[in-house]
């Protein structure tokens, strides 16, 4: 079976999937979708609120549904993936290409701020935050097809946008104004 042609990103929470694959679906031409905001529009419940009335387990339930569904019915699309899923659903790889989108921990935590952390479940506790970036790390790693450390905004679009285009996923020339430069 081919592999639908979508770029899907990988990364811990706070790593810059949503922010990047939205500003690389514009900048390719392609289309964005988070596998959290699918989830949600499913289930008409916010995460936490899954989290809270559900469980963890059932989120997780629900992501393999979505995988499910990326893999048959979507295509040409820049894909990202919520932080645990690759853990919990490796079959992310038959989505498409997978990049792992590679922050520090301490950049991770500056980037996230009081009122972000309070949206994350698994936010709640530093020491847990602390034990899943090591344990989900490698991970990440090894399901990737490419790693890109996103320190820089516009070197990380400028990369992914290079990938996205060798796999043949969006238009190439279109493009969007990014901290001041060419994207």
């Amino acid at each position: 079976m081919n592999l639908p042609n979508n770029l899907v990103l990988i990364g811990f929470m706070g790593s810059g999937k949503s922010t990047l694959g939205r500003l690389l679906a514009r900048q390719i031409g392609s289309y964005f979708l988070d596998t959290d905001r699918l989830i949600e529009t499913y289930y008409n419940l916010s995460i936490p609120e899954i989290f809270k009335q559900e469980g963890e387990e059932k989120f997780r339930e629900l992501e393999r549904e979505v995988v499910f569904w990326l893999e048959k019915s979507v295509t040409g699309t820049v894909i990202g993936a919520g932080g645990g899923l690759p853990i919990f659903v490796p079959e992310i790889k038959r989505v498409g290409v997978v990049v792992y989108l590679k922050v520090e921990l301490e950049e991770i935590l500056k980037r996230i701020d009081r009122k972000e952390r309070e949206k994350r479940p698994l936010f709640q506790n530093f020491d847990r935050v602390v034990e899943l970036y090591h344990r989900r790390e490698p991970v990440y790693r090894q399901i990737a097809d490419f790693i890109v450390p996103n320190q820089q905004l516009e070197d990380s679009l400028n990369r992914l946008a290079e990938i996205g285009l060798k796999m043949g996923i969006g238009k190439k020339g279109k493009g969007i104004e990014v901290a001041g430069g060419k994207g």
